[in-house]
């Protein structure tokens, strides 16, 4: 998997069809997203105002540094996460088009959002 083509490719779920190419990179978005630990790395590096060191996430994490860089990767390849190599260190910040993409492959259209039946 590449970083960003997965993330740039997918229509959202609520297209009047998808094509195999195309539900497998949304699959690879939500795979992404079903570690806990990689939705607390999502979250960390989303409400910060500068790019986060790897190594600044170890211990809000409680995990150790392969196991950091290892989600790392999974959210960088899934087009989550952009990655800058400083010295030995390397930082992270939310791919900037994310937000948007994310958002418009969640969207569900009018008719199917909250339709529970009557209990």
């Amino acid at each position: 998997m590449s970083a960003l083509p997965v993330i740039q490719c997918c229509r959202p779920l609520a297209a009047p069809s998808l094509s195999d190419s195309e539900t497998e990179s949304a699959a690879a978005v939500f795979k992404a997203l079903g570690d806990p630990a990689r939705v607390r790395i999502l979250n960390l590096v989303a409400t910060s105002d500068v790019p986060v060191c790897a190594c600044n996430l170890i211990d809000p994490l409680g995990l150790t540094q392969p196991t950091v860089s290892h989600h790392l990767k999974k959210l960088t390849d899934a087009g989550l996460l952009r990655r800058e190599q400083r010295g030995v260190w390397a930082y992270y910040s939310i791919e900037p088009e994310t937000v948007a993409r994310l958002r418009a492959l969640v969207e569900l259209g009018e008719g199917s959002r909250d339709e529970r039946p009557a209990a």
